[in-house]
Parts: C-alpha cells; sequence; structure tokens
C-alpha cells in the first residue's frame, strides 16, 4: 500500500517537472482556460431583422438585476424584458443597448430579449428604416420623459435675493 502511494507521487512529481506549462495557452486558471482575455477580431455576423408582430426592436432604460431591464420598445411601450438564458453569462446588455425582443401572447407587459445588435448593426438598421429617427445609438436615453415637459428639479428663474440684514442675522 506505501509502495503504491510513493510511486503515484514520484510519477505525479515527475509529470510536474517536465510538463512546465499549465494548459494549451501556457498559463493556469479557470478564467485562462476559457479563453477570456483574448482579442478576438468582431466577426461579421449576418443581420438579423424583426419577423412579423410577434417581434419588436427596443432599447435598454434601467437595469433591474437578476437579467431583467426595462425595455422601451419602439411600438411606445415600456416593458420588463428578460434575457434569455442561452444568453446568460455570455451576452452582457447594458443601458441604452439596442436589442430585439420576442413579444409574449399572454402578457403584454413582460418581453423576452433574443438578441442585442452591436453599435454597428444599430446604426445599419437605422439607415433602413427599421429603427424611428428618434432612436439613439450608443448614449442612455431617457424615453419615460414626455417630449416639451419641463422636469426640472431646480427653477433657477425664481432666486430669492436675501437682503444683507438677513445675512448679518446669521
Amino acid at each position: 500500500c506505501s509502495v503504491r502511494s510513493e510511486q503515484h507521487f514520484t510519477n505525479f512529481d515527475f509529470r510536474i517537472r517536465n510538463n512546465r506549462k499549465m494548459g494549451k495557452n501556457g498559463k493556469g486558471g479557470k478564467s485562462k482556460r476559457k479563453g477570456k482575455n483574448k482579442n478576438y477580431e468582431q466577426e461579421k455576423r449576418e443581420l438579423i431583422l424583426k419577423d412579423g408582430e410577434e417581434q419588436e426592436y427596443g432599447q435598454a432604460t434601467r437595469n433591474l438585476g437578476h437579467c431583467r431591464l426595462e425595455i422601451y420598445c419602439f411600438d411606445g411601450t415600456t416593458r420588463l424584458g428578460h434575457v434569455r438564458g442561452k444568453f446568460r453569462k455570455k451576452v452582457w446588455i447594458n443601458v441604452g443597448d439596442i436589442v430585439l425582443v420576442s413579444l409574449r401572447d399572454y402578457q403584454d407587459e413582460k418581453c423576452d430579449i433574443i438578441h442585442k445588435y452591436t453599435p454597428d448593426e444599430a446604426r445599419i438598421l437605422k439607415k433602413k428604416g427599421e429603427l424611428p429617427a428618434k432612436a439613439r445609438i450608443g448614449t442612455e436615453m431617457d424615453l419615460t420623459m414626455e417630449e416639451g415637459v419641463d422636469d426640472d428639479l431646480v427653477d433657477f428663474d425664481s432666486t430669492v435675493v436675501a437682503e444683507d440684514a438677513e445675512i448679518d442675522e446669521l
């Protein structure tokens, strides 16, 4: 029993000494094995357009956490968007990103995010007329505010000028 374990350790030591590289890329660790920090050039991918009434273009307006986002759909409604399981931990959606959502037949206030467009793809969609002219690409936009409504918290026009006597009392 002791001979076998001793032989096992000698084989293990031999493998460590002769194989100086930990993996294929020469570095150890989980993130290295997944190939995380490699700079791949973006591949040209086929532009995915919406199919009929069951899909809609939208823009992420707020991140709610737990794979949920508030999506402003370009048909004029704000919906609760849920990231598909296929995209979780693979595709990160930020506020301001243009996405393709699948509408639910039984819940109009909820949708499922099925595709995220890059800024270049979103510009192509806007040129083709698929996205409205008011869509801002690559920036956060507050679409919940109506146009023409002044939502300032401080009104600078109606400031009160304090007199010198009041200042001296303080």
